[in-house]
């Protein structure tokens, strides 16, 4: 009776099972777990081929990219597409070690048919992560379902340039709003066990979104401070609350060390300082990019050394350098093998962890069952809402009952595809099905796809505003619609009818808008950069032009970029900030519009009054909110036109009865208050609480917002909140670089946004200086009664 190795034992420890399975393998072998394949490269003729990817993987494969973010595939036949190639590894290789399938998922699963949720930005503008909770929950039902057990998401970035064109898959421009809602996405995804869940990918390591001239893929250029406290502070926070499967590194140099070649950034720092001990995996094309784009590696075997030597253990989305370039440093001596095994270790024990060894195939009868269900789009919907941020209101909103004519009108009234941001299915696949020369376009190599497997488009049923509004206002009530004018181009034809429609209603919603996507034309997404941040087009015209008519104006800016609109807010009676919204974009819109839903979304970013003040963010060190001698530039105030943390409410909320329980510097500090709904309607207020360190061995920001609550009151009812606040929270980077609390005067305040503070206090804790490292601070706590 043959002996089953000790690999295949699910009694024995990963640990175990993982050294094992390294003694068995060959050069060939470890060197395949490393690499890549895109999931169209085994597609022939429109059909999978079993004889390709054989060929393909005679020593198997690591992952293998994209399955329903590169093809048509509805969700059963996607799960029988990842069955078939996993079928290959298992039974045609020598060692039989399953694939892992990874895909893209910032804004719901990128796959045929998956529920489409707000993108990032919007999932942080609702503050609420329980919220982002129950959606990584239906992403990882969704992805378990077709057998994808790796997602290259959340993103992670701090994102305080509005000029670089991915700030709408982030979670805004605050390191502990990020890291709040990163947790709540990485804990449902993964879940309690990752055999049950499925990986995540914080991304993208390190300081990327903060790039010179907000340029993609641009140079960084910041301090070990800057880059510890407030950039890396949000995968500190998920990896020491999570346990993040995976990490995914930045295409930028920082200081000149290009990310995905850097030991001091992906060992040192992520693994050594934060404690990371998971595989980090490349972002698309990075290690080749080592050698044609940063030039600090001459050949692709030298890109590979430099990359593997720097911890980065997997290549993405194919084998460019992790082949027989590698294989080539390797055999010449360059590169010792036990490198090789340190990043091969890594990646089997996460093949392990997933249990993919126990169970790699899925069920395909019952893939479609957990795709477009009742309960999804309710949540899709319930997310819009919580999304959507009031700016400003004179009082036209909620929408009166009485309104009998109501016109609806701009470029993002009636277009589903101005729902999407650029990481949603079928946007996102452009890259495909509307760019056969997507090498050119992109620089991106994606084989092309045929057949039954063509990507479309396919949209699942995305609601517009206008359908939104048109099912909620009923027959009683007379709906006009007018387009009058698109997001680009100079074309203002559409105005006169628009200012028609407008005339004859008693209030008008207008829709302007952004298209977000890779390939343009475009106005936001993934290198598509700004440096104007006003509205396109003749858009502001066209607003111009309704406001002329005298009909209250609703303004709604459904756009992943983040516009510059002080013009715009002086026209509107009400401004709202919608952000690429996903399939129930127009029922969670008009649910706050009628005032089902009172709106509660706040800003996750500083929106700027020109494109001039950038960068204009919450989190800016000591001095940085004036401009000296005269504390404003010549033409503008510093302040940004609408402050981190704001949004309005249908109600108001008074915050009474601080106080603060406070010993010293070495023991949690306790702040209590109150928060009563003064108004007439049930509400939601997110509750903000900021610190500032009055006298530091370096300059601290002014507003670090330490911890924030979301409460729902009644109206009359008053509710009990009491933050606890860890001395480690209110740790810095002393001029030694040591990660110290010092004892002195702390200020704290509290309100409704980072300007709209109701109650401040100001506590000296005496006491020594504590050394603390990043990797253990405590969170900020929050109880409600």
């Amino acid at each position: 009776m043959a002996t089953i190795p000790l690999y295949r034992d699910p009694q024995a420890s990963i640990e175990q099972r993982v050294e094992d399975l390294l003694a068995l393998m060959t050069l060939d072998e470890k060197l395949a777990q490393l690499g890549c394949y895109w999931s169209t490269a085994f597609v022939s003729s429109g059909t999978f081929d079993p004889e390709v990817a054989a060929e393909k993987m005679p020593h198997g494969i690591g992952q293998v990219t994209r399955i329903g973010a590169a093809t048509g595939l509805h969700p059963q036949e996607s799960a029988a597409f990842m069955n078939e190639l996993q079928k290959i590894a298992l039974e045609r290789t020598r060692l039989g070690i399953p694939i892992i399938v990874h895909e893209e998922a910032t804004g719901g699963f990128c796959h045929r048919d998956a529920t489409v949720f707000p993108q990032g930005i919007g999932l942080a503008a609702t503050w609420n992560p329980d919220l982002v909770k129950q959606v990584a929950e239906v992403i990882r039902a969704q992805m378990l379902a077709v057998g994808a057990r790796h997602a290259l998401a959340p993103v992670l970035d701090v994102a305080r340039d509005p000029r670089w064109g991915r700030v709408e898959e982030t979670y805004g421009e605050d390191p502990i709003l990020i890291g709040a809602i990163g947790t709540a996405y990485v804990q449902g995804l993964q879940g309690q066990d990752l055999a049950h869940g499925v990986a995540a990918t914080g991304k993208h390591f390190l300081g990327y979104a903060m790039s010179e001239g907000g340029r993609n893929w641009g140079p960084v250029q910041m301090g070990p401070r800057e880059l510890r406290e407030v950039y890396a502070e949000p995968f500190a926070t998920v990896i020491r609350n999570t346990g993040i499967a995976t990490i995914m590194n930045s295409y930028a140099s920082v200081d000149g060390l290009p990310c995905a070649g850097s030991p001091a950034i992906l060992t040192d720092l992520l693994r050594t300082e934060l404690g990371f001990i998971g595989p980090v995996v490349a972002d698309y094309a990075s290690v080749d990019m080592l050698m044609n784009y940063h030039r600090v590696a001459a050949t692709r075997g030298e890109a590979a050394r430099l990359a593997l030597l720097a911890g980065l253990d997997m290549e993405l989305p194919a084998i460019d350098c992790y082949g027989e370039p590698l294989k080539a440093e390797v055999e010449a001596g360059r590169l010792s093998q036990e490198v090789v095994n340190t990043a091969v270790r890594r990646v089997l024990q996460l093949k392990f962890q997933l249990g993919l060894f126990e169970h790699p195939y899925v069920d395909t009868s019952s893939a479609s069952a957990v795709f477009q269900t009742p309960d999804q789009r309710s949540l899709a919907r319930q997310v819009v809402a919580q999304s959507t941020i009031l700016l400003t209101n004179d009082g036209v909103l909620p929408l009166s009952p009485t309104i009998k004519r109501v016109a609806v009108i701009g470029p993002g009234a009636d277009d589903e595809r101005l729902l999407q941001g650029d990481y949603h299915y079928p946007s996102h696949l452009e890259i495909i099905y509307a760019a056969p020369q997507n090498t050119e376009a992109t620089g991106l190599t994606v084989p092309q796809a045929g057949g039954d497997y063509a990507p479309g488009p396919y949209f699942t049923p995305h609601v517009t505003p206008l359908a939104g509004l048109r099912a909620a206002l009923g027959q009683d009530v007379e709906l006009h619609y007018a387009r009058g004018c698109d997001i680009l181009g100079d074309d203002s034809s559409g105005f006169a009818q628009a200012v028609e429609a407008a005339s004859a209603a008693d209030v008008a919603v207008v829709v302007v808008a952004g298209r977000s996507g890779l390939l343009r034309p475009v106005t936001s997404g993934e290198a598509n950069d700004a440096t104007n941040l006003a509205l396109t087009g003749v858009q502001p015209e066209l607003i111009n032009a309704l406001a002329a008519s005298g009909t209250p104006l609703i303004v709604v800016v459904l756009s992943g970029r983040i516009h510059t609109l002080a013009s715009v807010a002086d026209k509107a009676n009400a401004l709202l900030q919608l952000f690429p919204a996903g399939e129930e974009g127009g029922n969670g819109l008009a649910d706050v519009l009628l005032g089902k839903v009172n709106p509660s979304g706040r800003l996750p970013v500083s929106m700027p009054r020109s494109v001039g003040q950038i960068p204009t963010h919450v989190g800016h060190r000591a001095g940085g909110d004036r401009a000296m001698f005269f504390n404003d530039y010549i033409d503008s105030p510093t302040t940004p036109l609408f402050a981190f943390g704001h949004g309005l409410s249908y109600t108001t909320f008074a915050y009474s009865d601080l106080s603060i329980e406070a010993k010293d510097i070495t023991e949690p500090i306790k702040i209590a208050f109150k928060v009563r709904n003064t108004g007439e309607v049930i509400g939601d207020e997110i509750v903000q609480l900021y610190g500032r360190d009055q006298v530091a061995s370096v300059a601290r920001p002014d507003n670090l917002l330490l911890g924030f609550a979301r409460i729902t009151l009644a109206p009359g009812q008053t509710r009990s909140l009491a933050f606890t606040i860890h001395p480690s929270r209110l740790a810095f980077y002393n001029p030694q670089m040591h990660f110290v609390t010092e004892p002195g005067a702390f200020t704290f305040r509290i309100g409704a946004s980072s300007t709209d503070i109701r109650l401040t206090e100001t506590v000296t804790l005496n006491g020594p200086i504590i050394e603390y490292r990043q990797r253990d601070i405590v969170d900020t706590t929050v109880t409600i009664d």
